[in-house]
């Protein structure tokens, strides 16, 4: 026989039960600190005969037996039989039957439970936040799908080298770290800022706001990684060494993640210059020393691109951006347009947005004395944008190496809406542009592909020395370097990554110089641009230019170096004497005119009668034979009209020195990075994507204009009626109602849901080739629209 047990006695079973499940199942059941209950007119019942009694009970009392709640349990949802009711209190009536019948042994009448949905109200409710354009108004940077995935940086630590930071400030002080942080300038452990009244020092604390300040707590905005810890280091208010620079770049390598900085050498356009011996020591040992960078992952150093466009200054120039150890970062208005202040520069990798000062819309972020600003600017305001993005990714996948954060940022950066003029579509496929990289980051694609990211094989390095005797550069000179001693050896490389020159040239003017290369795929890449601020005679000594354009492209075959003068005739300058009608075989460098001294000339002859460029006196005789040039030991005084290397010059009137050329190229070596794995090769699920329309309050996208199938390819054409036909052509593309060619991907946008492919499918006609070309049958083609791209995407 049963129990009987009253109410009390069934809610004590109740209890009881509760207890005993919660112990065999770790578990704790009933509520503790729940708000006041709402009943509903429903109970879960346990019956003791099986399924048949159970409702018969429930006719007998009126109520409905629902069914069975877990298969395989004597656990029943009775319920009444007239609408659904709720009340404040029990239902006391059908309570106190239940618990005068003998066949249940336990019942409870149902509540509603307040529960929360573990995901993450996005959208924060900082002041300022509105404010931030670049993270709400399309086409952004995509950081509110990011966050709503649960990616904010926690457990990520960044750290700012820069001019200090404001420790104490209310928007940072919660996520500032000690241990990310340190005063070189002063050598102490306190990077607080120095005051001073124009608020000279406030670039670091501005930068740090950018990736992490508070967020949802009343002040300022929110930054990138609003989860993750920010340091700062002070080092750029007082005089920067390579020892400062070091010791700031391998500061708790173990601890800090990731290094954010937005300074260089002058931006004027004059300069080739970068890190010292030990920087560079820094650099490598935080990249590859198991015992600093990221226990061996690698440190991963952001870098800004920097703001000499304005003095036609060349990144490639930098020696921090220009390093394969940096991830650079360019700059971008709200518009896609390119500020004035954007260098153009091989090595940039992705962008951010930024802006300029007197632009209406610009960076919202910290400032000093506890404020609040949206006037930062520039390319130091990008930079920090995209720390905080990697940060999402290193949450998203701690495991990521500092060359597999480079590969993601490839893949995730779109063309979008950027507008240049120098974008070009690369051996396989993927649109560069030398001010932009890859196009603008998108947080959100960063943090899927990381999650879905197998590590990147080894690093492979083939080097290849392409000159073996000296060059004169006159006015174009090329070089080819042939890969094939890297072929079939263990330095053999499938999938580029960084490619590398290594130069070595005089010149008599070095901005006229434009340095280009040609991979054997045939992408071209400018490792440096005509800067004509740049006078320096001292061409480029042992100075090494990096490229990121040939990313994933097949090294195999050869590559072309071109040199050329893009300066003026006049520029470069001419040999002058006493008879203007004697002609000038090669232009000569423009150099302050000197006479001769007399004890240079040979015997019998006079000094110079009139001004003489000197050259040779300030560059010095080339050390071997070159090609083309007459050894200037060989010239004689004797004849009136003698050839010596540069032309017909009239040695009666002028003691005449053989001058070597404007420029010389004395040494080229060829450096090739990647992995011995075929990148393209790689799959990656392809996201159905839309432009979004609406978000809701937590930032989840809520309306689509169009449902698109993205199928990751990129750089693909469509030939016109008539025009080559691909035996790859799908033989179902009558179902495709737009086509959409994207920067970053081909959009096939289909009829209505019955004609959509599953979201899963795979597009067999699809390859990974640098190009692919669709014909469109005549009759179809008045049905086909091109729509501009989605730039959400």
């Amino acid at each position: 026989m049963a129990t009987p047990h009253g109410i009390g006695g069934a809610w004590g079973l109740g209890v009881l039960l509760g207890v005993g499940l919660g112990v065999g199942l770790g578990l704790t059941a009933g509520p503790h600190d729940a708000p006041s209950s709402v009943y509903l007119s429903s109970w879960a019942v346990l019956v003791a005969e099986g399924q048949r009694d159970a409702g018969l009970l429930a006719q007998r009392y009126g109520l409905i037996c629902v069914g069975q709640v877990l298969d395989g349990e004597p656990y029943y949802h009775f319920q009444h039989r007239g609408s659904r009711q709720t009340s404040l209190s029990r239902h006391w009536g059908w309570s106190l039957r239940l618990s005068r019948e003998p066949q249940v042994l336990w019942f409870e009448q149902q509540t509603v439970k307040i529960r929360a949905k573990r995901s993450i109200n996005v959208v924060p409710t900082d002041p300022w936040f509105p404010k931030q354009w670049y993270m709400v108004r399309c086409p952004d940077l995509n950081i509110l799908s990011a966050w709503s995935k649960g990616f904010t940086g926690r457990g990520v630590v960044l750290s700012i080298l820069d001019d200090g930071i404001e420790k104490d400030h209310p928007d940072l002080a919660p996520n500032y770290d000690p241990l990310a942080s340190y005063d070189f300038n002063s050598n102490d452990p306190d990077p607080q800022p120095r005051y001073d009244t124009w608020g000279e020092n406030r670039h670091g604390t501005r930068c740090a706001g950018e990736a992490a300040a508070v967020a949802n707590n009343g002040i300022c905005g929110a930054g990138i990684a609003y989860n993750a810890k920010i340091g700062g280091v002070r080092m750029l208010d007082g005089p920067i060494t390579d020892i400062v620079e070091a010791r700031s770049l391998s500061l708790q390598p173990q601890h800090i993640h990731i290094y954010s900085a937005s300074w260089g050498p002058l931006d004027d356009g004059r300069h080739v210059d970068g890190p010292g011996v030990l920087a560079m020591k820094a650099f490598h040992n935080g990249i590859t020393k198991v015992s600093t960078g990221r226990g061996g992952l690698g440190s991963i150093f952001i870098w800004a691109s920097g703001n000499g466009g304005i003095n036609y200054d060349n990144c490639n120039c930098d020696g921090y951006t220009n390093s394969i150890y940096t991830l650079t970062v360019g700059s971008a208005f709200a518009s896609g347009r390119q500020p004035r202040y954007s260098e153009p520069c091989a090595s940039t990798l992705t962008t951010t947005y930024s802006s300029s000062v007197s632009s209406q819309a610009q960076i919202v972020t910290t400032d000093l004395h506890h404020h609040c600003t949206d006037r930062h600017a520039g390319s130091s305001a990008s930079a920090p944008l995209a720390a905080g993005m990697i940060a999402l990714a290193l949450e998203a996948n701690p495991a990521l190496t500092w060359r597999d954060v480079q590969h993601l940022v490839v893949r995730a950066s779109r063309p979008a809406h950027l507008q240049a003029e120098d974008w070009a579509v690369n051996g396989v496929g993927r649109k560069v542009s030398h001010y932009y990289g890859y196009g603008l980051l998108d947080a959100a694609l960063l943090v899927e592909l990381a999650q879905a990211w197998a590590g990147t094989r080894p690093q492979m390095r083939c080097s290849i020395k392409a000159l073996h005797t000296p060059r004169n550069i006159g006015s174009k000179l090329t070089i080819p370097a042939d890969t094939s001693s890297c072929s079939g050896t263990t330095r053999s490389i499938l999938s580029l990554e960084h490619v590398q020159v290594q130069l070595s040239l005089s010149y008599s003017r070095r901005g006229d110089l434009q340095i280009t290369l040609r991979s054997p795929m045939g992408t071209t890449s400018t490792l440096v641009t005509v800067r004509p601020y740049d006078t320096s005679q001292q061409g480029y000594k042992d100075w090494t230019f990096m490229s990121t354009h040939f990313w994933d492209e097949d090294p195999n075959g050869t590559w072309t170096l071109m040199l050329e003068n893009k300066g003026d005739a006049y520029n470069t300058g001419g040999l002058w004497g006493d008879e203007p009608t004697h002609t000038v075989l090669h232009s000569l460098p423009s150099l302050p005119p000197v006479c001769l001294p007399s004890d240079c000339c040979l015997p019998g002859h006079s000094p110079c009668k009139s001004p003489v460029s000197m050259g040779a006196a300030l560059w010095g005789l080339p050390p071997s034979p070159i090609e083309g040039i007459a050894d200037p030991t060989a010239s004689s005084p004797t004849s009136t009209s003698k050839e010596v290397g540069w032309g017909h010059v009239d040695t009666t009137q002028c003691c005449v020195l053989s001058l070597p050329p404007p420029g010389v190229l004395t040494s080229f070596i060829l450096h090739l990075h990647g992995t011995d794995e075929d990148m393209m090769a790689r799959h990656f699920s392809a996201p159905t994507m839309g432009e979004c329309t609406k978000r809701d309050a937590q930032g989840a996208c809520t309306g689509e204009s169009i449902p698109h199938h993205a199928l990751g390819q990129q750089g693909m054409m469509l030939s016109a009626p008539g025009g080559p036909t691909s035996p790859l052509t799908p033989p179902s593309l009558h179902r495709v109602q737009w086509l959409l060619l994207c920067p970053s991907r081909l959009l096939l946008v289909l009829l209505p849901p019955p004609l959509l492919w599953p979201h899963h499918a795979h597009i067999p006609y699809l390859h990974p080739l640098p190009s692919l070309l669709l014909h469109v049958p005549g009759q179809l083609s008045q049905q086909l629209h091109l729509l501009p791209c989605c730039t959400s995407l």
